[in-house]
């Protein structure tokens, strides 16, 4: 009863979010660079810090006691990101925000006991890149509320069939989030967009998890819970970066963007397709018992190869 109750509160918090911004004009106009053609609600995702709240209320000694530092962390991150949605702040004072939010979520990790001290900045490199990584494949119908879907069920089913490394609910509350999100988003014309409060504050949620679960474990190889996402950022970086491209400025070159701007193909199925890949590679992920440079190469030789080959075969059809 717990959990349809809580999917109740997300669900009607959400259309009072909606009501809030069709007042105040809160939406995403189309550009040149958008996946998309038709204005729409933008801060949707301002239900995943809305599930911490709640989780909070249900759980309030042990949120005092245990999750304060990381929902100090989440809520400040997702309100920067939801004031930079309405209006465009500095990188100053982003970055800033940014990088108090990752401290907060180490402390709570326990990584700054568990880690060297040399190991501090690599991480916090690895998570505030992580953060961006999220925040620049948000830019379809269902890719964030669906990606983050695969990787929280994954997660849960470590917590609760391998190895518990957190509450039980501290996962089943951003998945309720992203269900509720998604019946919204994921559609051919979409209701909402996360915008930066959603993609920044699940990404936060996710990374905080398989931190604890790395930490809990000493394996790395759960960072692989991101794969996709983390190749398909890097490679589109590094081919920025051959073109001699400002590679903070947007743009359209991810793989994603090419099937669903210039191939036209349904966001829904790119969506899929994604999450897919990604579903597959957990499962391989959680039951593999090879060495993490053997289980590198398994994933990322042949995806690796066939994103490079989809690539440059579209971008040969379109000229681009």
């Amino acid at each position: 009863m717990e959990y349809i109750f809580v999917t109740l509160l997300l669900f009607v918090s959400i259309l009072i979010y909606f009501k809030i911004a069709d007042k105040y004009n809160i939406i995403d106009k189309p550009n040149h660079r958008s996946a998309h053609t038709q204005i729409t609600l933008r801060g949707g995702g301002i239900i995943f810090p809305i599930a911490f709240i709640i989780f909070c209320f249900f759980n309030v000694n042990e949120a005092i006691q245990n999750y304060w530092s990381f929902g100090l962390g989440l809520l400040s991150i997702c309100t920067i990101s939801f004031i930079d949605d309405i209006r465009t702040l500095s990188n100053k004072i982003r970055l800033s925000v940014h990088l108090i939010s990752v401290i907060l979520l180490l402390y709570f990790t326990g990584a700054f006991t568990l880690m060297p001290v040399w190991a501090w900045p690599i991480l916090f490199v690895v998570i505030i890149g992580t953060l961006n990584a999220y925040n620049f494949m948000d830019g379809i119908n269902g890719m964030t509320g669906l990606y983050s879907l695969v990787t929280l069920s994954s997660l849960a089913y470590i917590n609760r069939e391998v190895i518990q490394f957190t509450d039980h609910n501290f996962i089943y509350y951003p998945i309720l989030a992203c269900i509720v999100f998604l019946f919204f988003n994921f559609r051919k014309k979409a209701k909402c967009f996360a915008g930066d409060v959603g993609s920044m504050g699940i990404g936060f949620w996710v990374i905080g998890l398989i931190t604890l679960l790395i930490m809990k474990t000493g394996e790395y190889k759960y960072i692989l819970l991101l794969a996709i996402y983390g190749m398909e950022v890097v490679l589109t970086i590094i081919e920025r970066l051959l073109l001699k491209e400002n590679i903070f400025e947007a743009h359209r070159r991810h793989l994603y963007q090419l099937f669903a701007n210039e191939k036209k193909v349904s966001h829904l199925i790119v969506s899929f397709v994604y999450a897919l890949c990604q579903l597959i590679i957990n499962i391989f992920l959680i039951h593999s018992q090879l060495p993490i440079w053997a289980v590198i190469l398994i994933i990322f030789i042949p995806t690796g190869g066939v994103y490079l080959g989809l690539k440059w075969s579209l971008k040969k059809k379109y000229n681009l």
